[in-house]
């Protein structure tokens, strides 16, 4: 890329090859989740931690609306002192799916953003979800790695540019509260 809008040219493209079936999906499932009083649990690596956070931030306090319930949603890469006891105690390939075996519950939701699609603690711990019965959704970059095989929802930017990927992935996270603020189950 040569320029700023070569740059969002490109990105507007791989934009346009991205499903959105399964991201109008996790709309329905969140709404769902929302009335019944599931808690949804999020996280990732890096920049895509930032995602995560900015995705619990947005579903926690810019979904809310007075005729239905608020989220009860928790970003589970933002407590750096419970994520640098598990790795260092257990590895960091436990830091998500440990703190969902602590507080998860049958029907609650886990979403996991990883850009290679390989991040060993977001794959662990979508095994983990699916072993408590916590449906699991994953955003993902390149060919969608591990990660597409262990999550119910898929949502993959077919790219293995990690720039464009997260800005993807956060502008289809902020599609996603824009719509629930709208969406009743």
């Amino acid at each position: 890329m040569t320029s700023i809008k070569e740059y969002l040219e490109a990105e507007v493209a791989l934009m346009q090859r991205v499903a959105l079936d399964p991201v109008e999906k996790i709309v329905a499932h969140l709404a769902r989740a929302r009335v019944e009083g599931r808690r949804v649990f999020v996280f990732g690596n890096g920049g895509s931690a930032s995602t995560a956070s900015h995705l619990v931030c947005d579903l926690g306090k810019g979904t809310i609306k007075p005729d239905l319930p608020r989220f009860k949603v928790i970003g589970l890469n933002d407590c750096v002192p419970v994520l640098t006891a598990y790795a260092n105690d257990v590895g960091y390939d436990a830091v998500f799916a440990e703190p969902l075996i602590s507080l998860a519950q049958r029907g609650d939701i886990a979403i996991g953003f990883s850009v290679s699609g390989n991040s060993p603690n977001i794959v662990r711990a979508m095994e983990t979800a699916d072993k408590l019965g916590i449906a699991t959704i994953g955003f993902s970059g390149n060919d969608g790695g591990k990660l597409k095989d262990r999550v119910e929802l898929h949502v993959n930017v077919p790219s293995s540019s990690f720039g464009p990927v997260e800005d993807i992935h956060l502008a289809l996270a902020h599609a996603i509260c824009e719509m629930l603020k709208i969406r009743h189950e």
